[in-house]
């Protein structure tokens, strides 16, 4: 059985940790194997990486360096995580993938898409996720809520104007990445997974 690539983007507090773990169950019932990781880190050097990305003690990091960095973890995911686990039939559910660094830094950054796109071509070695879902939600209602369950990160520290970039860049990347499925996430769970699975069914 062929593997599969699930990849959940969205602003921040917006649902998608629970989200992965009622789609991981769904398939767990079908008789799959699910494997779970996230962006940045999934690996030991991909995690090391994440610590200094989002240590809230690097405020001097340069956007170039960041955006670099997040490459970097990227490039170790998909060569020691990712691809080995979809060669072995399993369905891999990623917490962020490319596209955020694309939004995040190619938007929020103001970096440049384009440029942003070039460094992460190198590093994912062609692969493209079977499904991405974008949690829509509002920005600033999905980070109070990630607020409120302790302290942020550099990123989720930001100020406001930034995540509201990054969203109408989520927004703008939909029209040029057709992999990428909008949910409406600004509903309870069980209305929000309903929605989910009408999408995932289409996967098997």
């Amino acid at each position: 059985m062929r593997g599969l690539f699930i990849v959940l983007e969205g602003p921040d507090g917006s649902g998608k940790s629970t989200m992965a773990n009622m789609i991981g169950e769904y398939y767990k019932n079908e008789g799959r194997e699910i494997v779970f990781t996230r962006e940045p880190g999934g690996t030991k050097i991909s995690e090391q990486i994440r610590d200094i990305i989002l240590d809230n003690n690097n405020i001097e990091m340069a956007y170039t360096t960041e955006a670099l960095l997040y490459a970097a973890s990227r490039a170790q995911h998909v060569a020691e995580f990712i691809k080995p686990h979809l060669e072995q039939g399993k369905v891999v559910i990623s917490e962020r993938y490319v596209y955020s660094s694309i939004v995040y830094q190619g938007i929020g950054r103001k970096l440049g898409i384009q440029k942003v796109k070039e460094i992460n071509d190198f590093a994912i070695d062609g692969l493209k996720p079977d499904l991405v879902l974008f949690f829509d939600i509002n920005p600033e209602k999905a980070l109070n809520r990630k607020l409120s369950h302790g302290n942020g990160d550099r990123l989720e520290n930001e100020e406001i104007a930034f995540h509201k970039s990054v969203y109408e860049g989520y927004k703008e990347i939909l029209k040029h990445y057709d992999e990428i499925v909008s949910i409406n996430a600004d509903k309870n769970v069980n209305e929000l997974f309903y929605d989910i699975k009408s999408i995932i069914n289409n996967l098997k």
